[in-house]
């Protein structure tokens, strides 16, 4: 059986998106440019980090990852990625409400889990075989992750850019998440970002 690994995109006092999130501002009111240009624009010096993001045998997300809204789903929508999203296998997104699988392009099929992010990381497990899971984000997703001890490796991706004080619904990593212990497993850095991994001890 793989790992299960996270990666996160955050400023340096920790936030990964800001308030109001929406179909138009997927990171809300927050200058995304700053938190994701090292993958969008500089993606040749982060092209290690950037492939490991998807390299999994299948992936979790927060319906933030997929979608906006907070009801009931939108059927004519189908995530943010366009036609062919990136994962290229099964994402379990974990849900309130109910929603048929959606199939993409490119092998990326879209299940919708209402029992909780244990049960999506169980589906994703079985599915992913001896390959890793990866556990996309966002945030808050990730937080109950590590407080409930799923993930073994958190990537985070720390941009030099303060994002102030988005309030309580900015996104932010660790938020209610009891005292834990991680061993510093690699640093790099480039111009834009510094790649910081973090692995459960004894790992």
């Amino acid at each position: 059986m793989g790992l299960v690994h996270a990666d996160l995109g955050i400023t340096l006092d920790g936030y990964s998106a800001g308030p109001n999130q929406r179909l138009e501002q997927p990171f809300g009111d927050f200058p995304v440019e700053h938190l994701h240009s090292w993958m969008f624009e500089h993606g040749d010096e982060n092209a290690a980090e950037v492939a490991a993001i998807v390299d999994a045998g299948a992936f979790v997300m927060g319906r933030n990852m997929f979608t906006a809204g907070r009801g009931e789903h939108d059927p004519e929508w189908k995530g943010w990625w366009g036609d062919n999203p990136p994962y290229h296998g099964p994402v379990f997104v974990v849900s309130h409400h109910a929603r048929e699988s959606i199939p993409m392009e490119g092998g990326s099929t879209f299940h919708f889990v209402t029992d909780g992010v244990e049960s999506a990381m169980a589906q994703a497990k079985a599915q992913a075989g001896d390959r890793n899971v990866s556990v996309t984000g966002g945030a808050r997703t990730v937080n109950q992750c590590l407080a409930l001890g799923l993930i073994d490796e958190l990537r985070l991706h720390v941009v030099p850019f303060t994002a102030g004080d988005p309030g309580d619904e900015g996104s932010r990593v660790f938020a209610g998440v009891p005292q834990i212990s991680l061993e510093i497993a690699s640093v790099r850095s480039t111009p834009h970002v510094n790649h910081l991994t973090y692995r459960r001890p004894g790992l």
